[in-house]
């Protein structure tokens, strides 16, 4: 008792006032809270870490929307100081698309090894790409410009119509060819010699498809019939790895119900770890005079399927896509 009162003297004093660390020790031991954080140390270090493996989650998607957002103000910077008011989908844009799709394929290659592969499959002229839509089209993404800096071919993609609610983004959306996809659209684009993408499942397959990588297509057969009014082939095209990269949370009956109900995909994406992603292009599937709509989305079906059988383990691990990236070998091999 009398070290304490001595103790407590001594830091009082002016000449020793701050000079000694014992000193400092003591008055912290007389604050509350440090008290508290001593007793409490382990519970505040574990809500800590699981805030921060939230975020975590979050961040790469939330920073995807944010590029996409920062894409279409430097379009609205090159519109303007360019003064162009050429067809969104004309040869004005093209250094402005090349400027888009090397910032793409660089992220791609960065973050994802992205990889392209099976591009002699698409055809010179006009067809449609069918492909298995992922928690986020990201893939599809650096498909779009890889294929521009291969190519320089511009493939007109068919967007949900929630695409077009969100705010700040229709001169991207103008220049990149995304489109709703009327039959009337699709066969125009087709007749001018584009190529023609679409995923059956959409959003509904975006949502609720998981790591057994299921196809969620329901009864359409839209772009069936839209290949065989305009006589060209269908492309399958899938994406190894892509449910790894990033997932959505496991289907709740609430939130399908209120997809179904309002078609806004209320359910947010998570992941952003960096697997390894490859796109593989499947063969064509022909034109053919013989063969119905119904029949025509069954063997579409079956080409997606054929190609995640072969490059795709199931269920989906995000540990081996993790180690794919060291690993130089396409899974085929």
């Amino acid at each position: 008792m009398q070290y304490v009162i001595g103790r407590k003297e001594s830091c009082a004093s002016p000449q020793t006032l701050m000079t000694d660390l014992s000193c400092l020790a003591y008055v912290l031991e007389e604050w509350t809270v440090v008290e508290y954080l001593k007793k409490h140390l382990f519970h505040v270090v574990i809500v800590s870490l699981t805030i921060s493996a939230i975020l975590g989650f979050f961040i790469v998607p939330l920073t995807i929307l944010f590029f996409i957002y920062l894409t279409n103000i430097l379009l609205l910077i090159y519109q303007k100081n360019g003064e162009v008011k050429a067809d969104p989908l004309s040869d004005v844009w093209d250094s402005a698309r090349k400027t888009i799709a090397s910032f793409w394929d660089i992220y791609a290659r960065i973050w994802h090894g992205y990889e392209l592969h099976g591009v002699e499959n698409l055809p010179e002229g006009p067809g449609i790409l069918v492909y298995y839509h992922g928690a986020i089209p990201i893939d599809y993404l650096y498909f779009l410009s890889r294929l521009f800096l291969w190519k320089k071919r511009l493939c007109l993609s068919v967007a949900d119509h929630f695409v077009f609610r969100l705010p700040g983004l229709k001169l991207l959306l103008e220049v990149t060819g995304i489109m709703l996809g009327t039959r009337e659209e699709c066969l125009i684009a087709l007749k001018n010699g584009h190529l023609v993408s679409i995923s059956p499942g959409g959003v509904r397959e975006a949502l609720f498809s998981d790591e057994s990588y299921r196809l969620m297509w329901g009864n359409r057969k839209g772009f069936a019939q839209v290949a065989l009014d305009a006589k060209v082939p269908i492309i399958p095209m899938y994406t190894q790895n892509v449910r790894e990269g990033y997932r959505m949370f496991k289907e709740r009956r609430f939130f399908r119900q209120l997809y179904e109900s309002t078609r806004l995909p209320f359910t947010p994406p998570y992941g952003g770890l960096p697997v390894k992603f490859r796109t593989y292009i499947g063969e064509p599937i022909p034109y053919d005079p013989n063969i119905t709509t119904e029949e025509l989305v069954e063997k579409t079906k079956t080409a997606i399927q054929t190609l995640i059988s072969k490059h795709q383990t199931i269920p989906g691990s995000i540990w081996k896509a993790l180690l794919e990236r060291f690993d130089k070998r396409c899974k085929s091999d």
